[in-house]
Order: structure tokens, then C-alpha cells, then sequence
């Protein structure tokens, strides 16, 4: 073909278009996603939903209560009453998890875990072979010099981690 002569047509038609892909050829089946309940956690689920439903995968939400280290050092009552508001956040995740897997038809596990975030975030991907996490970045000030659990997961480099600002 020389240039500026015209493009034949019968190798652009119907027949040369791609075929479908299969599911698990490309792009990830388990997408696993870190939510505590902050604005870019969310932010950093709906683009795992959205990412999940374009790619036909699994999507795996998991919220991670993380216990203040003064815990163990306050009364039974107070104790209590803060462990209560991790459950009530938690089920309200849940509840949201649910209501979201329904509209958007999507396949969705909700794992609820207590410990540190990085670690549990860790445990988790290699539990359920996640092909990808998907974590908001940090809001905190402190973690620009210390490090944040996205930074820790992107510094492990296990898997792909996107970081949803």
C-alpha cells in the first residue's frame, strides 16, 4: 500500500473486529479493596466496584478496625463502648457493601478484620489471591513522614496497589 492510497475496507468490516475477550485472560479476577470508613476509602471502593464490574471480577471489601493502643489500658465500660461503635461501623459497611453488590449485579465478599491495617490489608490479599488492592491515600499529616499504610503496601510490592486519592 503506498501513502495516501485508500484504505481497503474489507480487512476493517465486522470480521476484523476483536473477538470477545475470555474472563481471567486479562486484567484482574479478585479485586481487593481497604475501607475504614473515611472519604477516600470510600472513594477508593467505588473505583474498585467500577473496576470490578468492567473486568468481570470478584470484588473483596475489607474493613479492618484497627484498636487504639491505649485500649487495653481503659475501663471495661469505655472499652465497650468504643468496640460497639467499630461493630455499628462495621455493620453499616456491610450494609452499604450489600446495597451496592445488588444495583451494580456484582459478586462481593465483605471481610471484617481487627488488627493492624497493613498487616490484615496483607493477610487478606494472599488469603483470597487478590490480583490487585485498592486503597485510599491517607488523610493524616503524620503519615507524609512516617508512612501510610498505602505506601507500605505499594513498598511491599506483592501485588498491583492502586491508590485512590
Amino acid at each position: 500500500m503506498s501513502v495516501g492510497a485508500p484504505l481497503d475496507r474489507e480487512n476493517y468490516g465486522p470480521a476484523a473486529r476483536p473477538l470477545p475477550f475470555e474472563r481471567g485472560t486479562d486484567g484482574p479476577r479478585v479485586v481487593l479493596v481497604g475501607i475504614d470508613g473515611t472519604r477516600t476509602s470510600l472513594r477508593a471502593s467505588s473505583y474498585a466496584a467500577g473496576l470490578a464490574r468492567r473486568q468481570g471480577a470478584g470484588l473483596i471489601v475489607v474493613f479492618v478496625s484497627a484498636p487504639a493502643p491505649y485500649t487495653a489500658m481503659m475501663p471495661g465500660l469505655v472499652a465497650e463502648s468504643v468496640q460497639q461503635t467499630h461493630d455499628e461501623l462495621a455493620a453499616e459497611l456491610r450494609e452499604e457493601c450489600r446495597r451496592a453488590a445488588e444495583e451494580l449485579g456484582l459478586p462481593v465478599t465483605f471481610l471484617c478484620r481487627r488488627g493492624d491495617a497493613y498487616a490484615e490489608l496483607c493477610a487478606a490479599a494472599d488469603e483470597t489471591r487478590a490480583d490487585l488492592v485498592v486503597v485510599g491515600s491517607s488523610e493524616q499529616a503524620g503519615h507524609r513522614l512516617v508512612g501510610s499504610v498505602a505506601t507500605r503496601l505499594v513498598r511491599t510490592g506483592r501485588w498491583p496497589v492502586v491508590v485512590v486519592p
